[in-house]
């Protein structure tokens, strides 16, 4: 048997404890019908026994605390709530417990943004990880020495796992399933809880907000004359005759403070205007294009789809309501 300890941390997001106890041991009884043995003993592991969420709306009554299980082998560490400095701080003697779990040979996955709680240990420095998109600047800001990918719906690494945001933690409940059991397994999960097993990306759900919790007021400056002038062809050489940066320190100030470059940053802010005309306008792909200053519709298509992972005329399909009636 394989002990699942799901973690029960203050401030928690109660589905992702519920989905997370659901999917193992509807697992367990998959196997059972199959005439196999149950594989998972799943446990709700607090730091108490019992352990109230959503402002005491909730009581989570755990199975065992960090002080009484000694032996776990994979550890689900659940969303939290968007408080996230009090979360890490109301839950911080989850840590060397993790780390230490880990060290006797545990694997730790974190959902959606429990990715900050995990972050918090220490074990992914140097690593990857991924997260909700929307709390992807905050997450760069407090933890540097991560790799945050912020596209990925599942990372894994060294045995340490991570979720993109909200539902897309179903895709690493089915990633552990498959790895624990087998794709077979895996298949037939995705089909009783209807999830689309080989989702990757989160990409198209993303909405693009600029990195500017930097204190760089040169780069703020920038970035914002980038989002007010995105219809325009805009180069690298005139922001920096413009702000009078030096185009190499700009390269490398601009990188350092968004995560991104220059060329990056410019078109990330036209294709995230691009997606909003899309998403709820009347105009073809190409007027669409030009609106957001590009002209040459190769290009356009090119850094639509590295973007988003669509293209433009599948991505209006998917999200604008005349485009699906048409």
């Amino acid at each position: 048997m394989k002990t699942v300890a799901i973690l029960v941390p203050e401030t928690a997001v109660l589905a992702a404890i519920v989905d997370p106890r659901y999917m193992f041991t509807a697992v367990n009884e998959f196997l059972k019908s199959a005439g196999k043995p149950p594989l998972f003993d799943v446990k709700l592991v607090g730091l108490t026994k019992e352990v109230k969420l959503t402002d005491g709306q909730f009581t989570v009554h755990t199975d065992a605390t960090i002080k009484s299980l000694k032996k776990a082998d994979l550890i689900i560490i659940p969303a939290i709530s968007r408080d996230l400095e009090n979360a890490i701080k109301k839950n911080k003697e989850f840590f060397p417990w993790i780390v230490q779990q880990y060290k006797n040979g545990a694997e730790v996955a974190s959902l959606c943004i429990g990715a900050f709680l995990f972050a918090s240990t220490g074990l992914l420095d140097g690593k990857k990880c991924s997260t909700h998109w929307l709390f992807a600047n905050e997450f760069r800001s407090m933890f540097p020495e991560v790799e945050l990918v912020d596209n990925k719906i599942v990372t894994e690494q060294n045995g340490l796992y991570s979720s993109g945001g909200a539902n897309s933690y179903w895709n690493l409940l089915l990633h552990l399933v498959e790895k624990y059991t087998s794709r077979d397994m895996a298949i037939l999960a995705s089909k009783f809880f209807v999830l689309d097993i080989d989702r990757k990306t989160q990409s198209p759900f993303t909405i693009f907000k600029g990195q500017k919790i930097h204190e760089d007021d040169d780069i703020v400056k920038v970035q914002e004359h980038i989002e007010k002038n995105f219809q325009e062809k805009i180069t690298v050489d005139e922001l920096s005759e413009e702000f009078g940066i030096g185009r190499r320190t700009l390269e490398r100030r601009f990188k350092k403070a968004t995560n991104n470059t220059v060329t990056e940053y410019i078109q990330r802010v036209k294709i995230e205007a691009s997606k909003k005309e899309l998403e709820t306008g009347r105009k073809t792909v190409s007027e669409v294009m030009y609106d957001v200053g590009y002209t040459d519709t190769k290009a356009f298509r090119e850094v639509f789809r590295k973007v988003t992972q669509m293209s433009p005329i599948d991505y209006r399909k998917k999200y604008n309501r005349e485009a699906i009636t048409a």
